[in-house]
């Protein structure tokens, strides 16, 4: 970082959002503080294994924020007007993430000695500070929470994983037992994938894949969860549903994609595919495991029948 050339200007502070509503006299007062520096594209601004001892106003240029390393995808961008380091600036901590300049920016840095002083002088930047500090709570709240929603989603078919379902099992079959309520599992197998994915491509089995989850997944109910447990396979967990009526679910799905002759892709008019289906109850002292165990066995009896049909 270097330090550069700054005409003050009082005007270019006022729209800046720390600095909104507050008055002149604490502007000129701020103006004598800042020292104004450069970065050098891919330069970085913060790290958090260096300790931040400076609140920093973009002026011109562009930041990525990172969290964890810089090989992971950036979170956030700052953009002119905004500031950065304003929590480790804050508590006197290493900083959480990564502040990286993508273009040359420009920047007004300011000790935090020199802000702390201001503060007690205007309740307006302490007002300011707060806000962008709340909005950066959610925000991370909100990377939070994509993160944990992505990590339990198939990125190809936007099902469920088996992740999810480790998750899901272990609460509904809590709720089912305790309000006396069944439980039943679905386990489909894309019936002949293989020669599928060879007589028309691996990109078209994956549209496949796609077009049997879609269509699966518009005939469940919220509550049921629709799991890619592995390749050409799905888990459905129907909480609150007994064998007979499951039985019933898992032949309407099964007509369902029976009567898809061709469907509509990316690569162009694809012949449908059916399913095989194995079904089972969930019995008081089952786990996961010997729930999918009895699933997986009557599945591999409905291979054993010809495929594209239902047992359990």
């Amino acid at each position: 970082m270097k330090t550069m050339e700054w005409q003050e200007d009082l005007q270019q502070l006022r729209h800046l959002r720390l600095f909104d509503k507050v008055a002149a006299s604490i502007l000129v007062q701020l103006l004598k503080e800042f020292r104004a520096c450069e970065l050098d594209s891919d330069e970085v601004l913060l790290s958090p294994f260096n300790r931040n001892q400076h609140l920093y106003l973009l002026l011109s240029g562009e930041l990525k924020v990172y969290l964890g390393s810089l090989d992971n995808q950036p979170v956030s961008t700052v953009e002119p007007g905004e500031c950065v380091g304003e929590i480790s600036f804050i508590d006197n901590e290493f900083p959480s993430a990564y502040v990286v300049a993508t273009q040359p920016c420009s920047v007004l840095r300011l000790h935090r000695e020199s802000l702390v002083k201001l503060l007690a002088q205007s309740p307006q930047i302490l007002q300011n500070l707060l806000e962008l500090l709340c909005e950066r709570v959610r925000q991370g709240n909100r990377i939070i929470l994509d993160s944990e929603q992505n990590a339990n989603i198939d990125t190809l078919t936007g099902s469920f994983n088996r992740r999810w379902l480790e998750h899901v099992f272990e609460r509904e079959n809590t709720r089912c037992a305790f309000n006396g309520q069944p439980m039943s599992m679905l386990m489909l197998d894309v019936d002949h994938f293989k020669p599928y994915n060879d007589q028309h491509g691996h990109l078209a089995g994956d549209y496949a894949l796609c077009m049997v989850a879609h269509t699966l997944r518009s005939q469940l109910r919220p509550k049921d969860s629709l799991v890619r447990y592995g390749g050409e396979e799905f888990v459905i967990l129907l909480p609150e549903i007994d064998a007979e009526e499951a039985r019933s679910i898992g032949e309407r799905l099964r007509a369902s994609l029976e009567q898809i002759a061709n469907f509509y892709s990316p690569v162009g008019i694809l012949p449908g595919v059916t399913v095989s289906i194995g079904l089972s109850q969930n019995k008081p002292k089952d786990s996961l495991q010997s729930l999918i165990a009895r699933a997986d066995r009557a599945l591999y009896q409905a291979k054993q029948r010809g495929r594209n049909c239902l047992c359990g």
